[in-house]
């Protein structure tokens, strides 16, 4: 299976595509003005702390306070050395392996009130970012990922990933993790990790403890709430955790980007240092691959299947529900076959969609009903078998008698419409309409697009649009429409438009 992985580059927004097969699988957006914190480490202080829900609100230093439940807080040592922690609750990664035993699990969990008290100074790492209403999802216990492990400085674990099949390579990497495993902390071995030689190993979980050290003597230095570590870069999350031996070339389209994520990889991969490859072209690199026709497909609700049947995708706040219909096939056979054909097809797409739309939380997909128990079994099975290709962690519960499925799909950034869409002020929050800076976006994309196409010998462009759009654009996307009138060597003009639609606007010489 041969991947690609893309990266689109420009002053306020950096955009990371993963292609398998000709197939987009994985979409990153990360915009210079609204960066995700997750990963990111904190100085925080308790703010208040609820028994009666066994959490607290911590000040972190942002606009909202940020969530702590009780299963995310750092235990005491027990006589073992061993850190004791609520297994079901903290946020971990979702290759993890581990033993449970749900007696002691009761037994050693304390209450939150002897934990943590009101004014205490505490380290915490965002595990999901804020979310509509509601502050950051934060933990106690930390973890760094490197390219093949994770260092989790808090708890005394030795893990190796579920998707390292292999008895014998999962022996090779026990023991080598015995033989490198840091003093203080626990590790994953991350998939990445197979085949890997034991002094990369070694030297990647060197540099997280060493990061590690460093974070800690911030905390202590900090006064007051705030930002101690940053994760990653978009481009440089996405090298770490997608690159492997399956990707063809990693294309980036900035020169200095280019020579991060090149200095990146020869740091810790660097035999795959030769797949990275400058883009110079003047055409957008986004459209030689067609992303941005995948990404508007993936903000419509309807979602067509080739066979002629569709499936509808609603996502509301904590629950996204998907209905699969026939639509236009009617088959060849009978009824069953005709619906059994649909809702395999549907499977696929749904798996695809799912993942291009980052999904999260409970989710709930309404199959046609099916007779026979044999074909829900095929159509369960498929789902199962689609969804194994999906990084996050997802758990289904089976099908119910009316084609129910229930399943949950691990959360950690906004899906991919709380990223390019803001609530519709036309009909007062019922649908939505994509922000200004998407709309903004999508203007200096298509300009772009038009003078590589048009090939037009006047030096002017002209763009209609909402009177909204074009003060955005003049107060706060100033820089980035001067860096594009130099790219492509043309004067940009706004025209405002009062009765157009604010996703509305044209382009002319």
């Amino acid at each position: 299976m041969s991947s690609e992985i893309l990266i689109h580059v420009r002053s306020n927004e950096t955009r990371v595509a993963f292609i398998q097969n000709g197939v987009l699988t994985d979409y990153m957006i990360e915009r210079t003005q609204n960066r995700g914190l997750v990963g990111s480490i904190f100085r925080g202080k308790v703010s208040r702390v609820l028994p009666g829900m066994q959490a607290a609100f911590v000040d972190i230093g942002l606009d909202k306070a940020a969530f702590l439940y009780v299963g995310d807080v750092r235990q005491d040592m027990n006589p073992s050395g061993e850190f004791l922690w609520d297994e079901e609750d903290s946020e971990k990664p979702a290759d993890f392996e581990e033993k449970k035993d749900p007696q002691a699990q009761e037994e050693n969990k304390q209450p939150i009130q002897d934990l943590i008290k009101e004014g205490q100074d505490i380290l915490v790492q965002v595990a999901k970012d804020p979310l509509g209403t509601k502050g950051a999802r934060i933990t106690t216990h930390l973890s760094l990922p490197g390219r093949h492990v994770v260092y989790m400085p808090t708890l005394n674990h030795l893990g190796i990933s579920r998707k390292i099949e292999s008895e014998e390579e999962r022996e090779r990497l026990k023991v080598i993790l015995e033989k490198v495993k840091p003093n203080q902390g626990g590790i994953i071995v991350r998939t990445a990790a197979e085949a890997a030689s034991e002094e990369n190993i070694e030297n990647d979980i060197k540099y997280l403890s060493g990061t590690y050290q460093e974070i800690y003597k911030n905390y202590q230095k900090k006064k007051g709430a705030g930002l101690i570590h940053s994760d990653l870069d978009v481009e440089l999350r996405a090298v770490r955790d997608l690159l492997s031996d399956e990707v063809v070339k990693v294309v980036v389209d900035d020169e200095e980007v280019y020579k991060k994520v090149v200095k990146f990889i020869s740091q810790f991969m660097p035999r795959l240092r030769n797949k990275v490859e400058y883009y110079g072209s003047s055409q957008p690199l986004f459209d030689k691959y067609d992303i941005d026709l995948e990404i508007s497909r993936s903000l419509a609700r309807k979602v067509w299947l080739k066979s002629g049947g569709y499936i509808i995708i609603d996502e509301a706040e904590a629950l996204v529900v998907i209905d699969i219909n026939t639509g236009k096939y009617v088959g060849k056979k009978d009824l069953e076959d005709t619906i059994l054909k649909t809702n395999l097809e549907a499977v696929k797409e749904i798996a695809h969609q799912l993942r291009i739309r980052n999904c999260g939380g409970i989710i709930i997909i309404d199959f046609i009903d099916m007779e026979k128990e044999i074909n829900r079994e095929k159509v369960l099975e498929a789902l199962q078998d689609e969804l194994k290709k999906d990084r996050s962690k997802t758990t289904i519960t089976g099908m119910s008698t009316l084609g129910l499925v229930e399943m949950t799909r691990k959360r950690v950034r906004p899906s991919l419409l709380k990223a390019l869409c803001e609530p519709c002020n036309y009909c007062d929050g019922k649908g939505f309409v994509k922000n200004k800076n998407t709309i903004s976006g999508e203007i200096f994309k298509q300009t772009e697009r038009d003078a590589y196409t048009l090939k037009s010998t006047s030096d002017l462009m002209i763009v209609h649009c909402h009177p909204t759009i074009a003060d955005w654009i003049y107060h706060e996307e100033s820089s980035s429409l001067e860096e594009l009138e130099k790219r492509i060597s043309k004067r940009i003009m706004f025209k405002v438009e009062p009765e157009f639609h604010i996703e509305q606007f044209e382009i002319e010489m």
